[in-house]
């Protein structure tokens, strides 16, 4: 499906952020109904000082814009999804993506909990709504939610959730709980 049906009315924005190599890139393309734009770029030896690939081996590419890709939710509601790019120094573009959105999804990764504070920090300066989601990767250690909460520092009412990025199902299943958080009036 390229174009939208004839009865959406609402569209509904939201970032797709974390820190470098954490997937974000992945969940786009795996919710995204159309061919997901994607700014990814070889790395480069100027990238080797700058760029921690600890905990990411293997990775070659990294968004140096943005991601961008779009699901339709209902017949009226549609959802446009922007993946940021992780590294500090592209942090800026994540202000920038955050005008006019509704909220958040941090991915994290288990191997590297403490890159995901940068991320998190941002959003709440700018009072954006967001959800957590640990991304599941084959060498990651899985950890009770409560431990979680406490590495991350999360306030009690910031969903986490758990999710495979490249899973259609599990990523649907961690952007329901950011849709669910934006929507849940404040008590």
């Amino acid at each position: 499906m390229a174009y939208l049906p004839s009865g959406v009315q609402q569209a509904v924005k939201i970032l797709i952020t974390g820190p470098f190599g954490v997937g974000k890139t992945t969940l786009v393309s795996t919710m995204s109904e159309i061919t997901p734009l994607r700014t990814e770029e070889v790395m480069s030896q100027a990238s080797v000082p700058v760029d921690d690939l600890s905990g990411v081996p293997g990775k070659t590419t990294t968004t140096v814009g943005m991601d961008f890709g779009r699901r339709t939710l209902t017949d009226e509601i549609v959802l446009y999804m922007f993946g940021t790019p992780g590294q500090s120094r592209f942090q800026p573009m994540l202000e920038l993506m955050a005008q006019g959105a509704l909220g958040a999804l941090v991915l994290a990764d288990t191997r590297r909990l403490d890159q995901s504070f940068e991320v998190m920090e941002r959003l709440e300066g700018m009072s954006l709504p967001y959800a957590v989601a640990v991304n599941h990767f084959p060498e990651s250690r899985t950890f009770a939610d409560q431990e979680l909460r406490e590495a991350l520092d999360l306030l009690p009412d910031t969903p986490l959730v758990t999710c495979d990025a490249r899973d259609l199902h599990s990523s649907a299943s961690a952007l329901a709980a950011l849709v669910a958080h934006i929507l849940t009036p404040d008590k």
